[in-house]
């Protein structure tokens, strides 16, 4: 998991150890379109996911998104 958060800070361009997984993504001004575009390519890239706007839209926070990788 901690390779995740990692991932997800390099994508949002902030500082290592910063998110948690109870974050709330409404709430980082970093998650914006270009960290979704990222995220959607590396989630391709590197777990064989093809992830949707609407999946994207439905992550509430940083967990939502490493179950999401995780199944």
């Amino acid at each position: 998991m901690k390779e995740l958060l990692e991932m997800l800070e390099e994508i949002m361009d902030i500082e290592e150890d910063t998110l948690e997984t109870t974050t709330v993504l409404s709430e980082l001004e970093e998650w914006d379109s270009l960290s979704k575009l990222s995220l959607m390519a590396e989630a391709k890239k590197n777990y064989q996911k093809k992830l949707s706007t609407d999946e994207i839209k439905s992550f509430v926070t940083v967990q939502d998104i490493i179950d999401y990788l995780q199944k």
